[in-house]
């Protein structure tokens, strides 16, 4: 690659960006010309829209282009973009996300959207919504933020997620109560009147082995695994549950593509009612919908 560390003249933006995207090719990262540019964004301090235009007119590469380059050999390494940048779209926020808390995917946007669409049917002033095992506070933020009207609560038990979700909620919704307690005995002062309650819990089998680097060896393990079936924490949640929603209130649970079957079977005989499962955009299954008796 023709880069800075290099004697001689410096590199176009273009060829430093193409250069890039080969390296992080190279190494089996999925999007490397996105992850290129978002990188080189991120570090030159502009848009990509610029970033682009400056391309174009095969502008010389900006001064630091070490720390680019830097942040490219991470990444080759799989160090996940999100860390690298510090942040993490989630449908219109921005979340500041680093080691120690799991990375919202895009896939938990539409389960965001399920919750979202059953808080807004409720004809109260002001429906509780919850987010157990909230990590960065995507889900919860997304609810506080769309539905302006709601009471949101989230909580989390992970010392370093809690600090990224406080951070987001102080950033974003500060009128979000976020509250460091297991999801298991949350909010017992709630009980019997949460509208909403809504989880992305760990669900991975224990004996199951990430497929992506970024994913087995940068997210919190007890973000990813739930026991042997990895049904162990859905289990908690429906427990939870019919303690914390009020009749004919909302469960939604994420989860992972050939667990739905398996979920809709544990609610309907815990008694939930009108389980149902739901693809996400790609028609994977993606979550679990119930409501309280």
């Amino acid at each position: 690659m023709a880069t800075s560390h290099d004697t001689g003249a410096p590199a176009s933006l273009a060829v430093l960006l193409r250069d890039a995207a080969a390296t992080l090719a190279r190494a089996g990262v999925p999007t490397p010309d996105a992850d290129a540019e978002l990188l080189a964004a991120h570090v030159f301090g502009i848009g990509r829209g610029e970033l682009a235009a400056a391309a174009i007119r095969g502008d010389a590469a900006p001064a630091q282009t070490d720390d680019f380059l830097d942040l490219v050999e991470r990444r080759a390494a799989r160090e996940p973009l999100q860390h690298l940048t510090g942040s993490a779209p989630f449908r219109h926020l921005e979340l500041r996300v680093g080691p120690g808390v799991f990375v919202p995917r895009p896939e938990t946007e539409m389960v965001a959207q399920l919750a979202i669409d059953a808080l807004r049917a409720v004809p109260d002033a002001a429906p509780i919504g919850v987010d157990l095992g909230t990590g960065s506070g995507a889900i919860a933020l997304a609810l506080a933020t769309e539905v302006p009207h709601a009471e949101i609560h989230a909580a989390e038990n992970a010392v370093d997620a809690f600090i990224w979700a406080k951070e987001n909620v102080d950033a974003l919704a500060p009128h979000v109560r976020l509250a460091f307690i297991d999801l298991a005995s949350a909010f017992p002062e709630l009980d019997g009147r949460v509208a909403v309650l809504v989880s992305n819990p760990p669900y991975v089998p224990d004996a199951a082995i990430p497929r992506d680097p970024e994913v087995r060896f940068w997210d919190p393990p007890s973000a990813l695994y739930g026991g042997e079936d990895g049904l162990d924490v859905v289990r908690t949640l429906s427990d939870v549950g019919l303690r914390l929603l009020r009749p004919g209130g909302t469960l939604v649970i994420e989860h992972g593509e050939w667990q739905g079957p398996a979920i809709r079977e544990l609610l309907s005989t815990a008694g939930w009612r009108a389980a149902a499962t739901h693809p996400d955009l790609t028609m994977r299954d993606r979550a679990t919908t119930a409501l309280r008796p």
